[in-house]
């Protein structure tokens, strides 16, 4: 088995233990076709033993789950985790990092990773990856991101991006960095999705306040960042006056071969 729990980023360490409920309501759920491409790519089948990693709450366990899959979920934020087995049950959700997994070499048929690779120490990770994967089976990453292109979307995120600091960014395709580096997997594929998240305010400012460094903040200056949030839906011409307004996101699903 995998060594003693690693650490996690400063920002996930002090941010997301904070706000699990936030991150339930404020991050939307994978689209239902993403997911779809996702368990065919890696083959996920009623019965196959399926390690979700860094699962947060289990947005995406709990879809895994609905294939009849026996799913593991790992998860080093003890808030995260118990909101997942709330929600989840019948799934086994164990403490542990991507750079320490705690299970068996050669355990699983497949790997997923939602909204969390760019956290990881790369080469690590892929490394404790490829010991607990299977030979020939796959890993697979998804990443919801917020659609830029769209203008008070692209506001929100000026409101946001001055607090990042040193926490990493997927926009930044820095994470890839490890895949060209390694001879533990075989090249990436990747596919694209669009939807909408159908949002008012509170689902706005939850989503917001999800973002581990936002989270960090001093309350002040937190409840600073919600006023600027509720500022612009009450005046942007996109979102004035809506109960309920589109956010637009992309979907990324990447996998590739365990070699």
């Amino acid at each position: 088995m995998g060594g003693q729990v690693g650490a996690i980023h400063t920002a996930a360490a002090r941010g997301f233990p904070l706000v699990p409920e936030a991150y339930e309501r404020g991050r939307p759920m994978y689209p239902f076709a993403a997911v779809r491409r996702l368990v065919r790519e890696l083959r996920i089948r009623p019965e196959r033993r399926v390690l979700d990693l860094a699962a947060g709450t289990g947005k995406l366990t709990r879809l895994l789950a609905q294939s009849g899959a026996d799913v593991v979920a790992v998860e080093p934020v003890d808030a995260m985790r118990k909101r997942l087995v709330e929600t989840v049950p019948r799934v086994r959700a164990l403490a542990g990092t991507a750079e320490a997994i705690p299970l068996e070499d050669d355990s699983v048929h497949a790997v997923t990773v939602g909204q969390a690779f760019h956290w990881f120490d790369g080469d690590a990770a892929l490394a404790e990856i490829h010991r607990v994967l299977r030979p020939g089976r796959r890993l697979g990453l998804i990443w919801n991101v917020k659609d830029e292109s769209v203008d008070w979307v692209r506001r929100l995120a000026e409101i946001i991006e001055p607090y990042r600091g040193s926490a990493p960014k997927v926009a930044s395709g820095d994470w890839k960095d490890a895949f060209e580096r390694t001879e533990l997997f075989g090249p990436i594929e990747r596919a694209r999705f669009s939807f909408v998240h159908e949002t008012d305010v509170e689902t706005a400012v939850a989503r917001v306040t999800s973002i581990s460094f936002i989270a960090a903040l001093d309350e002040v200056v937190r409840e600073q960042v919600v006023a600027q949030v509720r500022e612009l839906v009450a005046s942007h011409p996109e979102t004035r006056g809506q109960r309920v307004f589109p956010l637009r996101y992309r979907t990324g699903v990447y996998w590739c071969d365990r070699l």
